[in-house]
């Protein structure tokens, strides 16, 4: 890409971080047989969500046993059992899906929080490795919302996202996710209120209210619309100096829905991608200055 202004440089940039084009979101279960599929699945979950946490706290309670505190014998075993632990719930995690990985992106921005064996074991896994919906999924969906499959609706539309999160793909949720969100919320909940009582310095419970309050939202697809066009309202109104080297993709309206978003299409670099963001032309410290 040739070099062009900070300015016109900037708005791709902005745009990476809001999305890309159009696309579909996963069908709530209004066929018999994927009900019973529902139905069938959360017990699944929540057994497992058991057997790990149960797992979980004997390997604690039986490995630092006996252990003096303080000392560098339990503090070297503690290190392998939150390791052990992490990579347990992380494999729990990628198992369950959906909110789950919701709640490893949690854990992995927890510092100083949460001890860094699970930081560092979910930020490494969670963040860019999400379970991707298959595209006839897309297209079974989308014909639903919109009356026609995505090729029919739009010039070009790439079967393979460009990228996937723990509730969506650009812009998709994943299936089902409606569907189960409460109840895995619910099972979620009864493990860390167990391990609580059997662990009392083990209090979560302030993670699952934060992730009960803002899930709602984050499945609501025109809240995350309306927040995009009000990031530029409150740019132009609070920050003028620099609102004109913030931009949004424009959201096609008519084609989007609580489950389905469409954004004008733009390639960009991670705001965090320094080698690309100079391969646009851009230098970091011109991005530094302004504040």
């Amino acid at each position: 890409m040739a070099a062009r202004s900070l300015r016109s440089k900037l708005l791709v940039i902005g745009s990476a971080v809001c999305g890309g084009s159009g696309a579909a979101f996963i069908a709530s279960s209004e066929d018999p047989s994927r009900s019973l599929k529902l139905c069938t699945n959360i017990p699944v979950r929540l057994f497992r969500n058991t057997l790990t946490a149960a797992s979980i706290a004997f390997d604690y309670e039986y490995s630092l046993l006996g252990l003096a505190e303080g000392s560098s014998e339990k503090a070297k075993v503690k290190h392998e059992v939150h390791l052990r632990s992490a990579q347990k719930l992380q494999e729990l995690c990628f198992k369950n899906g959906g909110i789950y990985i919701k709640l490893g992106q949690h854990i992995g921005q927890l510092d100083y929080l949460v001890p860094e064996e699970y930081v560092h074991t979910m930020r490494d896994s969670m963040l860019n490795k999400c379970p991707v919906s298959s595209y006839e999924q897309v297209c079974e969906v989308f014909k639903k919302e919109v009356g026609e499959t995505p090729d029919k609706v739009f010039a070009e539309f790439d079967p393979v996202p460009i990228a996937s999160a723990s509730l969506a793909q650009v812009h998709v949720q994943h299936a089902h996710m409606t569907d189960t969100a409460a109840a895995d919320t619910a099972a979620v909940g009864v493990i860390v209120n167990t391990l609580h009582r059997i662990f009392p310095s083990f209090d979560y419970r302030w993670l699952l209210d934060e992730m009960s309050e803002s899930l709602p939202k984050e499945l609501d697809f025109l809240v995350e619309a309306k927040n995009s066009e009000k990031c530029l309202d409150n740019f132009r109104k609070m920050s003028p100096h620099i609102a004109e080297y913030v931009y949004a993709p424009a959201v096609y309206w008519n084609l989007s829905s609580s489950k389905l978003l469409t954004m004008e299409f733009m390639d960009g670099a991670q705001v965090n991608d320094v080698a690309n963001i100079k391969k646009l032309g851009i230098q970091p410290y011109e991005v530094s200055k302004l504040r």
